[in-house]
This record gives structure tokens, C-alpha cells and sequence, in this order.
């Protein structure tokens, strides 16, 4: 049995493409259908740091640092709005094993860095894992204007008030872990990304929309063990 952990995540970029349903569709497993928002799918890419990473009861003192960065979307199962995620790049080797192994997470080893300065963060990612599609990202962002509960904002709370994430193991079954958190506060935000490959690495086409950006200083979440969803 794997033990629920608890975390935090800070200092995140919400970057959100409106996608036609029936490419999103494509990409899915059984199982699983687009959760839409103005008749569009989205796909996101969040790049991010955990911090404080432990299993659940163990002293946040002992927890450690994460950098990472993630291509999303958004679906339904039974009725349940969740998240589906195509990658998730990480810095820390033994952790990238023990999320794909415990968590089945499809995490890859990449080399992170995220520094921040006058309220600007600097991110970058270049993945590392072997035999796997290279993936890079680099860009920097922050908050525009005034902080806003997610929850008050219908687009908003459909990219994050979500609870469940799912992901497909190696061996093709559908897993999915729950959340714990409080409501996300969110800010407009501004980025500038020079480089960013992970559409391509999961076989998507770049996107022809102008993203719509959020930014979240963090909170803090509890997650479960993973899960397998009964067919």
C-alpha cells in the first residue's frame, strides 16, 4: 500500500490552450472523456516547484524539493472533474522512480532550475531520461494585477478547482489518486517562454491560440495513494 504525501506547490504558471475536443479526444484512454469549457478542451503546461515532499505524519522538516514541470488536461470520469496528465519532468532522480513505480506517474527525469528575483520567476527544464522524446522548456513570469479566488471566476475554477488526477500505468490500466487543498488563489500573469518542446514530445501539434496565463504563489496538498479505476 502506498502511503498518501503530503507537499507543497509554489510558485506556479498556469499556461492554458483552447483545444478541439475530437484531437484531445485522440489522446485519451478508455475511460476517460475532455471536460470542455466554452465548447473548447485545454491543454496546460505548468511548471512549478514542490517543496516539503513527505510521506503524510512525517515532519515537514524532512521533506524535499521538487522543481517540475507538467502538460495537463482536463476530463471527466463518472461524472468527476479531473485532471489527466501526458508528462510530468522532475529533477530528482530517485523520486522521478519512485512516482513512476508507486505513483504510476508518467514522471522522466529532467534538469531544473527555478530561481526568483523581483517577483519574476526564471524556469528551466531539459529532460534527461533516457530513450524517451526530448523536451525543453525555458521562460519567465509572474503576477500582473490583483489576487482572485479561483472558485469566484468560472474559468478559473475549471483549470484548477479540481480533486482527482488521473494518469495510464505501463501496463495500460487507469489509475487515479485524489487531492486535499484549500481553493487555489490565482493572479493574471504575464510569461515570456522561449522555448518549449513538450507539445511535440507528447505528438501534439503547437497550438495557433494566444494561451491565457495564471499565476499561484502556492498552497499546500495532501494526495492519496495510487489507485486503479474499476473498468
Amino acid at each position: 500500500m502506498v502511503l498518501p504525501l503530503e507537499m507543497g506547490w509554489r510558485h506556479l504558471l498556469f499556461e492554458n490552450w483552447p483545444v478541439e475536443p475530437s484531437v484531445m479526444d485522440a489522446h485519451l484512454p478508455d475511460g476517460l472523456a475532455p471536460d470542455t469549457y466554452d465548447g473548447a478542451a485545454w491543454l496546460s503546461v505548468v511548471p512549478f516547484t514542490n517543496v516539503a515532499v513527505r510521506p503524510k505524519g512525517v515532519p515537514e522538516a524532512l521533506g524535499i524539493r521538487l522543481p517540475e514541470l507538467n502538460l495537463r488536461t482536463y476530463v471527466t470520469r463518472d461524472g468527476v472533474p479531473s485532471v489527466y496528465f501526458f508528462s510530468l519532468d522532475a529533477q530528482g532522480v530517485a523520486s522521478v522512480i519512485g512516482a513512476r513505480l508507486f505513483h504510476h506517474l508518467p514522471y522522466y527525469y529532467a534538469r531544473i532550475s527555478l530561481t526568483k528575483a523581483d517577483e519574476r520567476i526564471r524556469f528551466r527544464s531539459r529532460r534527461l531520461h533516457p530513450g524517451t522524446r526530448p523536451a525543453e522548456y525555458v521562460g519567465t513570469y509572474g503576477p500582473t494585477g490583483e489576487g482572485f479566488s479561483a472558485p469566484d471566476d468560472p474559468f478559473a475554477a475549471f483549470l484548477v478547482e479540481r480533486y482527482r488526477f488521473y494518469t495510464e500505468a505501463q501496463d495500460g490500466s487507469l489509475r487515479y489518486s485524489d487531492v486535499a487543498h484549500e481553493p487555489w488563489t490565482l493572479y493574471p500573469a504575464a510569461a515570456e517562454v522561449e522555448t518549449n518542446t513538450l507539445f511535440a514530445a507528447n505528438g501534439f501539434a503547437e497550438p495557433d491560440a494566444e494561451p491565457v496565463y495564471y499565476y499561484s504563489p502556492g498552497l499546500d496538498v495532501v494526495a492519496s495513494g495510487s489507485k486503479r479505476a474499476v473498468e
